[in-house]
């Protein structure tokens, strides 16, 4: 038995939790400032991960070695299922020439490309992290907007940006679902309190989106439909989660902001603006931006071409029924995970202790069904189909790679209880905690790439903190997930996700860099949202 120590070094909180920091210091440093590719980067973490938490936590080697191995499973399954199973209903589309005829309806909605970046990674993106979440958001917004035309690294980036507001309810309201869970507060003002904080988000994020594809001309020439598609977003988030429901939050919202701009009037695009905002598109981009988007596509095609996304949405909404969620749930197999026996550093069992696999009931099972319907509509003979699901796994090879490293790190630093005691000394701040609060959150989603993990880790030591410094367990909870969906476009797992999407495979460090600055400035928004939520000033939105 392995119980967590929470000051291992010399007895002391500051000095354990900066130790503990070290691994994620260099992992940064790696990628930011050496810019060592990434799953080299990632493995040199996990290497010091695991001698910070056997020297330094005490944890038997075996246990932290076990640890890093159920990382590297969980990288695999749900996380990579889910993407590569994504990336391969995109390859079979672009086989079939689908793809072009679905770039070309989103063109008929606006053939502005700052108004397509918006609905493709703000409107559709949302809808997809609605329903699957876990990376396929941003693997399949970025695909869209490369064939769409855009050049790969602003593909890339406005996929991690516009991959926040939905987040804290994606996945049919995951994150906020287990949140409660862990801190046994009501799920309805936890839904509640984030759907008065995440809106605010929303509303500027298609501004920041049109001001990455365009800078300045672009937010002056576009920004009424743009802040139009963030209130409707908001609006539908804010309703939907205080008075209807935590899992349709997201699905309600995203339907409301493209709606919007498919409502507004098209206005044509000046030809060399379009192209001035689309310069820098590689040669072998997966889009042809010189094709005719005026060409006209029969109406079978449009329709098979829209079926994959349509199959998408409706294999989720089905596996929600109650009925059909109980069947897909007994495929649920869960077991001891081998020579791991960890008490936490609260004395109660690690809930990595076991581990569950969800063999039916997730994702990336979801996401294959949709995509063997997807061969079927298309007409897609098994064996091409196949062949392009295994060209999907060699061509992100090495983001496999680093997925996998990363969550491994992720592990290794969890069980040994290396990210408790980081979180236990930033909320032993007092009353600052009302401003750190969300800063946990971030830093949770940055270190394992999920809005949900971030919550089972912080959510319960967020609760208590708030009540021992005399303010509102329910905000700063909320705060913790409300705050962890801007550490998403940093995180490593999805960076790479981001990078293998857009053909930018071993560009994760620039990529870290052009989205930090958004990253922490829009969190710094955040935190004072929740400190001025704290205080008379903003309290009376509170739930």
């Amino acid at each position: 038995m392995f119980v967590q120590p929470l000051t291992p070094v010399a007895d002391s909180l500051a000095l354990s939790a900066l130790i503990a920091l070290l691994p994620l210091v260099l992992l940064f440093i790696l990628l930011g400032g050496i810019r060592v590719a990434a799953h080299r980067a990632a493995l040199v973490a996990l290497g010091l991960a695991l001698v910070v938490a056997i020297a330094f936590f005490h944890m038997p080697a075996a246990q932290a070695l076990s640890s890093a191995a159920q990382g590297v499973v969980f990288g695999l399954f749900p996380i990579l299922w889910i993407v590569i199973n994504a990336l391969w209903i995109y390859h079979m589309t672009v086989h079939t020439g689908h793809f072009d005829v679905l770039r070309r309806s989103f063109s008929r909605i606006s053939d502005d490309p700052r108004i397509q970046g918006v609905i493709v990674a703000f409107c559709f993106g949302g809808l997809i992290e609605a329903l699957a979440g876990f990376g396929a958001p941003v693997a399949i917004s970025s695909i869209m907007l490369v064939a769409l035309g855009f050049p790969p690294v602003r593909a890339a980036v406005v996929a991690l940006v516009a991959n926040t507001a939905p987040v804290a309810f994606g996945a049919m309201g995951v994150p906020v679902i287990t949140l409660a869970k862990v801190t046994a507060l009501p799920l309805a003002p936890l839904s509640a309190t984030v759907g008065r904080q995440t809106p605010l988000l929303a509303v500027v994020v298609p501004l920041v989106l049109v001001a990455l594809i365009d800078g300045k001309r672009g937010v002056r020439e576009t920004w009424f439909p743009a802040l139009l598609s963030g209130i409707a977003f908001a609006v539908g988030q804010f309703f939907t989660s205080n008075y209807l429901s935590t899992e349709l939050t997201d699905i309600v919202a995203s339907l409301a902001g493209a709606l919007v701009l498919i409502a507004l009037p098209r206005k044509k695009i000046d030809p060399a603006i379009r192209s001035e905002v689309l310069s820098g598109a590689s040669d072998d981009s997966m889009g042809d931006t010189s094709r005719d988007d005026d060409e006209v596509d029969a109406t079978a095609d449009v329709v098979r071409a829209y079926a994959p996304y349509a199959v998408i949405i409706l294999v989720f909404a089905l596996a929600q029924l109650p009925a059909l969620k109980a069947v897909l749930s007994q495929g649920t197999v869960s077991f001891p995970w081998p020579l791991l026996d960890v008490i936490t550093a609260s004395g109660k069992r690690a809930s990595g202790n076991v581990f569950s696999v969800p063999l039916i009931a997730t994702g990336g099972t979801l996401v294959a069904l949709s995509g063997i319907a997807t061969a079927v509509i298309l007409r897609i003979p098994a064996g091409k189909a196949l062949a392009e699901w295994g060209s999907t796994v060699h061509k992100i090879r090495f983001p496999i790679l680093t997925v996998t490293s990363v969550l491994a790190l992720a592990y290794v630093m969890n069980l040994s209880g290396q990210t408790t005691t980081i979180g236990s000394w930033v909320a032993g701040t007092g009353r600052g905690l009302a401003f750190l609060s969300p800063v946990l959150g971030w830093f949770g989603v940055a270190v394992s790439g999920s809005d949900t993990s971030s919550n089972a880790l912080f959510g319960a030591l967020q609760a208590t903190a708030a009540q021992q410094a005399g303010l509102s367990p329910v905000l700063l909870s909320a705060a913790n997930s409300s705050g962890g969906v801007l550490g998403k476009m940093i995180s490593p797992q999805n960076l790479t996700i981001a990078c293998a999407s857009a053909k930018m495979v071993g560009q994760e460090g620039a990529l870290l860099r052009k989205v930090l600055p958004w990253s922490l400035g829009l969190l710094a928004i955040m935190c004072v949202i929740v400190v001025l939520q704290s205080t008379p000033v903003l309290g009376w939105m509170l739930p």
